[in-house]
């Protein structure tokens, strides 16, 4: 089985060769249809990498829409709106200014990951935020993955959680 650090090299050499835009759309719209989400008031998604899933056009929907910001080992929720300012992490990531709230409030997170095995286990960047957040959190996780970085069996560690759902194209 592959090591970790080699899946995240074979990810994102895939991801870059993909419709990241035609993608999104899909997976929007597929996320639109779910029960889980049409009932949701709050939401967690993330602002987007290069290449990465694209779901900002989720905030049309009249919900509450929440991004994370990493605070040393931890992700807060932080209430964001389209017009709202952001600012690049250590990590380079677009991450919200506002204060944040308490995680209980959500009703889904949207998780992101360079790929995802058939048992919900998803690869991220390697850092741990998301899999120690869900591990306390009671929010209905999903993944929004191009089919193409599915895979059989991920490596998995004890601290590894599994999401919910998976949403391809």
């Amino acid at each position: 089985m592959e090591n970790k650090t080699n899946l995240r090299l074979w990810a994102k050499s895939i991801r870059k060769n993909l419709d990241t835009d035609a993608i999104s759309r899909k997976i929007s719209d597929k996320i639109r249809s779910l029960d889980v989400y049409k009932n949701a008031e709050n939401v967690m998604i993330f602002y987007p990498l290069k290449y990465e899933i694209n779901l900002l056009s989720l905030m049309e929907d009249n919900k509450q829409f929440y991004l994370p910001r990493v605070c040393g080992e931890n992700l807060l929720v932080c209430p964001f709106a389209k017009c709202d300012r952001l600012a690049k992490s250590e990590f380079n990531v677009s991450e919200p200014l506002t204060e944040s709230v308490s995680s209980d409030i959500l009703d889904v997170v949207i998780v992101p990951a360079l790929a995802v095995d058939t048992n919900n286990f998803r690869l991220g960047y390697g850092g741990g935020f998301y899999d120690r957040f869900l591990k306390a959190s009671k929010a209905y996780s999903i993944v929004p993955v191009p089919q193409k970085l599915i895979v059989e069996k991920l490596p998995v560690d004890d601290f590894d959680v599994p999401v919910n759902c998976v949403v391809t194209e």
